[in-house]
């Protein structure tokens, strides 16, 4: 086997140094991935933003889009992420050959299951008026959707590969075409909406599509990447493309299928949530919205530790090393506490500044300034908790376990965490701070309950 593709192993020192090189390693992994998160927002927040001089009636359509557009785009993205963990196992056994099967499969499933979810975005307008939207808002949305919706096949064809990448030890690329992609994103929509440069004037359409040539950019430029540069391209990641190992593509949907409906509660959970606080006020849901884009933001700093952790615990799972899985769930635990603790804190402190950052210092914005300070205050529980959970479910795949996860899933978002967001707002009248103390506590015991799973799990393998 060439050098190139050989695992990194452990140094075979004391414990300590086991630690430390854990600890890097994992380091090493979660920052590109987090930017690469953080890259990802920062086109999409651009996309409103130029949305926005559109017109209010183009914000709240695009809102409505969005909507329609990632329930469809979870599913896919649960599935994508099976990638890692099948790989970097591949990858810590020294398989090359299951490394490029991995990919190859993602690939396949990407196109496959892109052609369905399309109907979801195309037929946009007819599900949000079934859903009670305004014929007005729906029709504006399905303008955007219908430039969106041809973007999902090569955004889920960029997940599986940046996944691969990852998984190899090499997270690199992903990020610097992100970045890249950010300011191409941000002419290439503005051209398109405003018709500059000899490009027709598509209005919403126009952002959507811009959109979707840019995720055909990015999906071209990694694929040239893995085909071309070293160390992918020692894996001949493009050879026999067209064959699909029926087998290898059973066990990614086995994997993935639960991760993608384990999202698929969360972001239901949260959608839900805004609905109880437009039940409460509209200060209420204001309110909500800054203190969930905040947290957003926050959220990619456990992501990416959560996909490093996959990685790293699927190299210890692939080269038969217990001790090593164990270790490296251990430690990326430690570093998404540590590091969320510090930005709770940060966020604790500046409340009210996050607050009047969005609704500026007037008087008439102070009610709703106070509310999200107050709700950004009961989060500081909240983010740790859904630090934890995103960082052991992402261990947990390293060992191929999603379908307990889904499991926790219903039982801490939809057991606990809606029934006492419900009653803490309604008959407790704690109102909006009721609704975020509920989501809390679900997180907490979904958290708790994969951190006992993987305890057991670990403890499984070694004995």
């Amino acid at each position: 086997m060439l050098d190139t593709v050989q695992p990194q192993q452990p140094p075979q020192t004391g414990v300590q140094s086991h630690l430390t090189q854990e600890f890097v390693e994992t380091l090493r992994l979660a920052v590109p991935m987090m930017l690469t998160q953080l890259g990802q927002i920062a086109m999409i927040t651009s996309d409103l933003a130029l949305i926005g001089r559109l017109g209010e009636d183009s914000v709240a359509a695009a809102a409505l889009a969005h909507t329609v557009y990632f329930v469809s785009f979870t599913f896919g993205l649960g599935l994508m992420a099976a990638v890692s963990p099948l790989a970097a196992q591949a990858f810590g056994a020294g398989d090359v050959r299951r490394v490029r099967l991995s990919l190859r499969v993602g690939l396949w499933v990407a196109l496959l299951i892109s052609l369905p979810m399309m109907a979801s975005p195309l037929y946009g307008e007819h599900i949000l008026i079934a859903l009670g939207q305004a014929p007005h808002s729906a029709a504006l949305a399905q303008r955007y959707l219908n430039g969106l919706a041809w973007g999902i096949a090569p955004a889920l064809g960029f997940i599986a590969i940046r996944s691969m990448m990852s998984a190899v030890n090499r997270p690199q690329p992903p990020l610097w075409i992100t970045l890249a992609a950010i300011p191409a994103n941000f002419a290439l929509v503005y051209c398109l909406i405003h018709g500059l440069f000899g490009l027709p004037e598509l209005g919403l359409f126009g952002a959507g599509l811009g959109t979707t040539l840019v995720n055909l950019g990015t999906f071209i430029a990694a694929l040239a990447v893995a085909a071309w540069r070293k160390p992918f391209a020692d894996y001949h990641p493009l050879t026999r493309l067209w064959r699909i190992d029926w087998p290898l593509m059973r066990q990614l949907i086995a994997i993935g299928a639960p991760i993608s409906f384990s999202l698929l509660l969360e972001y239901g959970l949260f959608s839900s949530a805004a609905l109880l606080m437009g039940l409460i006020s509209t200060t209420a849901l204001a309110a909500h919205q800054i203190a969930l884009q905040v947290t957003a933001v926050l959220f990619m700093v456990p992501l990416g530790i959560g996909m490093a952790a996959t990685v790293r615990v699927g190299h210890a799972f692939g080269r038969d090393d217990p001790a090593g899985v164990r270790r490296a769930g251990l430690v990326a635990a430690v570093l998404g506490i540590a590091f969320v603790s510090a930005l709770t804190v940060a966020i604790i402190l500046g409340r009210y500044e996050l607050g009047r950052l969005f609704f500026g210092s007037d008087a008439a914005s102070a009610p709703t300034i106070e509310l999200t300070a107050r709700l950004l205050l009961v989060g500081a529980t909240f983010f740790i908790a859904d630090a934890l959970q995103t960082i052991m479910g992402g261990a947990l795949r390293g060992i191929n376990d999603t379908r307990m996860t889904l499991v926790f899933a219903a039982i801490g978002y939809w057991c606990v965490g809606f029934p006492i967001a419900w009653m803490l707002a309604f008959h407790a009248d704690l109102g909006a701070v009721g609704v975020w103390t509920g989501l809390s506590v679900g997180s907490f015991v979904y958290a708790g309950l994969l951190i006992l799973r993987f305890r057991m799990l670990t403890r499984k393998i070694a004995g």
